[in-house]
């Protein structure tokens, strides 16, 4: 994989070019690409020319870095489908607004990576690098298994139930989910409004923390500093028994590792708010999903995929009155959230059931996710566990509304506790 955090360290230290990166990049491309399907759209000729003006791009924060816009955000350069053939050649007149800020930072957009259709739960052509056969997960799955393939050192996606941070475990790559609204979402393909975050994908933990920094301009980077040891929190919860035994392993390595770098660790116990939390979740989704779509629903329906359809048509019958009653349950959640960070810094928790699942007939389930998501707090898969046939087993991590730098933080504790407890 390729780091962005070394990448700019050569570039800075003058041992490498914007070239020469997108260089490496197409070579991974070139190697990789017809079997893995990362892409949706690609122009490599026209990033080397955007890569000539080195001097302009290394004075920004993204140094001329190549980066992947999922395929569905806006990009005026390059066709954006959503992953669907309703937008079959579909060219828009503006880039999204976060396309825009990789832009400014300095950021060179490679190509559109793979979505999923309309960023639901349709499988996408795209494979898993670390073992084709399996599912790099959805709806990001083409940003995870770009960077898991080394033909990037930065993707954007989003979520809206588990879509970064299940692609990222399943991949074997570190994917951020921000605070809710931390990126903006204009001129991206909406599917719920109160639900879906801008995210990133990225190497490690703090490759994915300076190139959220960068975007962003705030103050997220921590690669200068040694992280301070957490108070973890570990989750289990009514989830518990759907993950995998592998996977239960892997949450109680990590505890562990981190324990003996120095972290505190304790259960963390949700009280039952938080599983009436979770059932709500897919109202909140559906219902809005079902109007987010509404010019697809009503004059295509029959181009959207059956498992996207049949969740619309389920939608429409979802009341109003249910909704509001579903967004309650969430406030409630919220507001008793407030209580486990007085005893907590992160809360531990597996990013998804287990490894990636065989197959492609499914991109896996966000059910260990869309809680995370529903809250609008932080979250982040850590790397670097695998199960016995080699397949990656992400960790999940996730912080208090509005902290992320300090979650990545601790995400970093335990990459870093991760690695010294395998070596």
């Amino acid at each position: 994989m390729l780091s962005a955090l070394d990448l700019v360290r050569r570039i800075d230290a003058g041992a490498l070019t914007p070239a020469a990166i997108i260089d490496m990049c197409a070579a991974a491309i070139d190697a990789g690409e017809s079997e893995i399907g990362a892409f949706a759209f690609l122009d490599i000729e026209a990033a080397r020319r955007a890569a000539q003006s080195a001097a302009a791009l290394t004075a920004l924060p993204l140094r001329g870095l190549p980066v992947g816009i999922k395929d569905i955000f806006d990009t005026a350069a390059f066709p954006t489908e959503y992953g669907s053939p309703i937008y079959r050649g579909h060219r828009p007149v503006a880039d999204a607004s976060a396309v825009a800020m990789v832009r400014r930072a300095g950021g060179i957009v490679l190509g559109k990576t793979v979505a999923t259709e309309l960023a639901h739960m349709n499988p996408a052509k795209t494979r898993n690098p670390v073992n084709p056969a399996h599912t790099p997960g959805g709806s990001s799955s083409g940003s995870a298994a770009a960077i898991a393939a080394g033909m990037l050192p930065i993707a954007l996606g989003t979520q809206t139930g588990g879509s970064v941070i299940r692609p990222a475990a399943f991949c074997g790559v570190a994917g951020f989910k921000p605070s809710y609204g931390l990126i903006p979402t204009v001129g991206a393909k909406c599917f719920s409004w109160q639900l879906d975050t801008v995210g990133l994908f990225a190497a490690g933990i703090a490759d994915v923390a300076f190139a959220c920094a960068a975007i962003t301009d705030r103050d997220l980077r921590i690669d200068n500093v040694a992280p301070p040891a957490p108070r973890i929190g570990l989750v289990r919860g009514h989830l518990w028994p759907e993950a995998s035994e592998a996977m239960q392993r892997a949450v109680a390595t990590a505890a562990e590792a981190a324990a003996r770098t120095g972290a505190r660790v304790a259960d963390a116990d949700l009280p039952p708010i938080f599983e009436a939390a979770w059932q709500a979740h897919p109202t909140i989704q559906d219902y809005e999903a079902f109007r987010a779509l509404a010019f697809e629903y009503d004059h295509h329906r029959e181009r959207i995929a059956p498992i996207t359809r049949e969740l619309l048509d389920g939608a429409a019958t979802i009341t109003a009155e249910t909704y509001d009653a579903a967004r309650r349950t969430v406030r409630q959640g919220r507001q008793a959230l407030g209580d486990l960070w007085r005893e907590h810094d992160i809360l531990l928790t597996p990013s998804a059931q287990g490894a990636a699942p065989r197959g492609f007939g499914t991109t896996g389930s966000a059910a260990f996710n869309r809680l995370w998501t529903l809250m609008g707090t932080p979250a982040a898969n850590v790397p670097g566990l695998v199960d016995s046939d080699g397949l990656p087993l992400g960790i999940q991590v996730i912080g208090p509304f509005g902290r992320d730098r300090a979650m990545l933080q601790a995400a970093l504790f335990l990459e870093k506790a991760i690695a010294q407890h395998l070596s």
